[in-house]
């Protein structure tokens, strides 16, 4: 990864102290199938992908925290104090969440001055402020010798969003970009963490992420509604069957007792989305286990349908973008991918077709839906990491 020109920018910033400038890298992810189950304790298939965030980053002698990006306009310089609030939805609200985990912990850090750069698009479901939290939570670890393994930098990224910018996502996004391994995608068990590397032998096939240019924010969204709506379900099932999580709920059982979810017609829905998906990441993983693509891109269909109309979160521009993959042959299974209402759909997609669908969704989603749809080709890639700067 060549970070010239961004240290370039950081000296132009910050100056030359005689300190050492030390680079980072976290990727964004992509989900593959298994969305919305990873707050109700089920399985995810998620991997690290070739886009992500690049923290140049320095101690100093002074206790401001300064922050600042080639993204966004807004810079910061800031004392302990004020680095315990919330600032508006802005983007530094991300690594001050993850300060704020650090002393929580009652780790000392001491002042730093940072420069973040990513190319994960902003809004697209691909997890860039969990590429963002990450890459601040392991840079910090390694600058400050606080000697924290992966496992609890996971977890106070995922609180530093939970906790602190106030979105109820489970563990899955922050757990891949850390675990991320080049070539494979991961089935997590997000209640035990149990997790198992699944090498993608894609064998002439390509995963394409279409972006819809539905801009969504997390935050502002219905998803925290989503979290209670499961939560209530979970509480109601939880009545009669011995369960802790909605996971642990088979389809069957779910069936079975409808009834104490009859006042709750969207608890009900909601639940079996995420049932029927924890079940369809099992057999997902076998699929590609057997070398079974066209399988794996069925149940991808499934899950979008599940997404649409069990959990309600996709939307006009992305059912058009699947509509358009469903028409193109060549093309084995799409879906949208992340939170939804809005975002990005993934596609599996044979290579000698990816220029095909590229070319329909050209022709005929803009007519649809009034938007210009942009497209990337991933690659499976490693999670966070120190790099050359």
């Amino acid at each position: 990864m060549d970070t010239s020109e961004l240290s370039r920018q950081f000296a132009d910033r910050y100056g030359d102290t005689g300190n050492s400038v030390r680079a980072f890298y976290a990727p964004g992810r992509v989900n593959l199938i298994g969305d919305h189950t990873d707050y109700n304790g089920g399985l995810v298939f998620p991997c690290a992908i070739n886009f992500g965030t690049t923290l140049l980053i320095r101690p100093t002698l002074k206790k401001a925290i300064q922050l600042a990006s080639t993204n966004f306009d807004l810079v910061a310089v800031l004392s302990k104090d004020q680095a315990n609030q919330k600032y508006g939805d802005h983007w530094i609200n991300y690594p001050l969440g993850v300060v704020q985990q650090f002393e929580k912990a009652g780790l000392d850090i001491g002042g730093f001055e940072c420069l973040f750069s990513g190319n994960v698009p902003n809004g697209a479901g691909l997890s860039s402020s969990a590429s963002v939290s990450v890459v601040t939570a392991y840079a910090l670890n390694e600058l400050f010798g606080c000697g924290l393994d992966d496992i609890t930098l996971v977890r106070m990224a995922q609180s530093a969003e939970n906790d602190f910018v106030g979105v109820q996502c489970g563990i899955m996004d922050q757990y891949a970009v850390t675990m991320g391994q080049s070539d494979h995608a991961m089935m997590l068990d997000c209640d035990t963490l149990a997790c198992e590397q699944v090498p993608l032998l894609l064998d002439g096939h390509a995963i394409v992420l279409i972006n819809s240019n539905q801009r969504r924010e997390l935050s502002e969204s219905k998803y925290n509604e989503r979290v209670d709506e499961t939560r209530l379900a979970l509480e109601k099932l939880s009545q009669i069957v011995s369960a802790t999580t909605l996971a642990q709920i088979s389809p069957a059982q779910l069936a079975d007792n409808r009834l104490v979810l009859a006042e709750s017609p969207n608890a009900y829905k909601r639940a079996r989305h995420v049932v029927s998906e924890h079940d369809r990441v099992k057999r997902a993983v076998e699929a590609l286990r057997n070398n079974d693509l066209q399988s794996f891109g069925t149940l991808m269909y499934e899950s979008h349908t599940s997404l649409r109309e069990d959990y309600n979160v996709s939307s006009e521009p992305l059912d058009a973008l699947v509509d358009i993959a469903r028409d193109t042959e060549g093309v084995l299974g799409a879906r949208l991918t992340g939170a939804g209402f809005g975002g990005c759909t993934v596609n599996l997609v044979r290579k000698n077709a990816v220029q095909s669908l590229l070319s329909n969704v050209e022709r005929h989603y803009k007519q649809r839906t009034g938007l210009t749809a942009n497209s990337y080709e991933i690659t499976p890639s490693d999670g966070v990491r120190e790099v050359s700067s």
